[in-house]
């Protein structure tokens, strides 16, 4: 069956939207889902390793969220940094755009201009800034790039890290991670689940609203991942492997060979998956809710089916689970 984005379309109460994270993390809901049976349960993250298979090789996304979001003139004047072409030279969405004209600059605060070197046709500047990105007088500018849809609050950074994050360039939490505690994971080793690492830097592509109908025309923008040796031996030897969120999917799928192997790999991928997709890495799926029409919920659609993964949201929604990037997770078996 062919799908239309307006097929990706659901109602969502906006009380149901998560302004901060359960405390502790693991005490956040989860919403367990056998494919086979069709079963749902309701239970909390904490008890995940009463339904993880024990042999299982849970695969996480180590990347860390920088502060990207660079806010002056009390949050009036904004530069979200996409790119950084070298430690002066960004690409950035600037906010607002009709005071970034190619070739003017512009004070942002004492000791710090930005010159408009050029402006692409979806409006990123590239821009020279007055003195590095990581120089100290920018600090107080810096903040976490927290999704539209939750309130700027900067006490909440480091709750926007997953608890294994390592390698710093997302530009969005890896968010289904975000549920782990290190107590949590020391009773899933316990419990002998294996636990892997990829890096998968969440680009804005990934969040980047579809706006054609026909999904088919949709371009998914590109993201940069690493598979290590270590790593690629380990899903080499899985017999059975759940990926925690869809970056890790994106991962795992781009880079898996035939019979199911893996090569150590750097390198970019635009896999955009929908119904239909075959999946030949992933057996078990963790994963949050996702916004409507989102590729991410087409995803979770392709991989537990169109019509069950509504019955699961109508499901959440009645329950009144918490939606989006700090809400209540899901198993899907």
């Amino acid at each position: 069956m062919k799908y239309a984005l307006s097929d990706f379309d659901y109602e969502l109460p906006e009380e149901l939207i998560a302004q901060s994270p359960a405390h502790p993390r693991d005490h956040a809901r989860l919403l367990v889902y056998d494919r086979k049976s069709g079963s749902i349960t309701d239970d909390y993250f904490y008890n995940l390793p009463n339904y993880l298979p024990a042999d299982t090789t849970m695969v996480v996304n180590n990347s860390k969220v920088e502060k990207c979001r660079l806010l002056f003139d009390e949050g009036k004047t904004e530069l979200f940094v996409t790119s950084v072409s070298n430690n002066d030279t960004i690409e950035a969405m600037v906010r607002p755009g009709k005071k970034f004209k190619e070739g003017q600059k512009r004070a942002l605060a004492e000791g710090v201009t930005a010159e408009v070197l050029s402006i692409a046709e979806d409006g990123l500047r590239r821009i020279r800034l007055s003195c590095d990105l990581d120089d100290p007088k920018l600090e107080p500018f810096k903040r976490t790039p927290f999704p539209p849809y939750i309130e700027q609050d900067e006490s909440l950074a480091e709750e926007y890290q997953t608890v294994y994050a390592k390698d710093l360039g997302s530009k969005a939490a890896p968010t289904a991670g975000l549920h782990f505690t290190d107590e949590l994971l020391q009773k899933l080793r316990e419990g002998g689940v294996k636990r892997s690492e990829v890096t998968l830097h969440v680009g804005l592509g990934t969040f980047a609203p579809v706006k054609t109908e026909d999904i088919s025309e949709h371009e998914m923008h590109s993201e940069w991942y690493q598979i290590d040796h270590k790593t690629a031996g380990e899903l080499g030897k899985a017999g059975h492997i759940t990926a925690v969120g869809t970056t890790s999917v994106r991962v795992l799928e781009s880079a898996v060979k035939e019979g199911r192997k893996f090569n150590a790999e750097t390198g970019d991928t635009d896999i955009f998956i929908t119904p239909g997709f075959e999946f030949q890495s992933v057996d078990a799926l963790i994963t949050n809710f996702h916004l409507p029409k989102s590729t991410l919920l087409m995803l979770v659609s392709a991989f537990m089916g169109y019509e069950e993964m509504f019955r699961l949201y109508e499901h959440a929604v009645k329950e009144k689970y918490r939606f989006y990037s700090f809400g209540d997770g899901m198993l899907l078996l």
